[in-house]
């Protein structure tokens, strides 16, 4: 049983768009840039701000932004952070790092 090799039929088609191709499509991020729409954050801040529209729309728009915008009560405060501050305050004054040697170069 012959193993590796050629054989006919194998690998990708002639014509056929590689990884090049793919690459130069545009995204959907570039064609909002470039054609003024808007993304979807952007969307519900203005569903919600539209008095014109149903509350109860606006209120599930509102929910849906605020993890976007906002963090939430206990994020960014434990204790990892404080570790850090402690070592920040510990690494100063006379245990600070010295300054680096200078070297003379001729």
């Amino acid at each position: 049983m012959a193993r590796g090799g050629f054989r006919v039929g194998a690998g990708r088609p002639k014509g056929s768009k590689g990884k090049t191709a793919k690459s130069k499509r545009t995204t959907h991020t570039t064609r909002a840039a470039g054609t003024g729409t808007m993304t979807p954050l952007e969307f519900m801040l203005a569903v919600m701000r539209d008095p014109k529209q149903d509350r109860e729309l606006r209120t599930r728009m509102a929910v849906a932004a605020a993890p976007y915008i906002h963090t939430r009560a206990g994020e960014g405060k434990g204790k990892k952070n404080d570790q850090a501050d402690k070592a920040k305050k510990a690494g100063a004054g006379k245990f600070a790092q010295g300054k680096a040697p200078l070297k003379v170069v001729q």
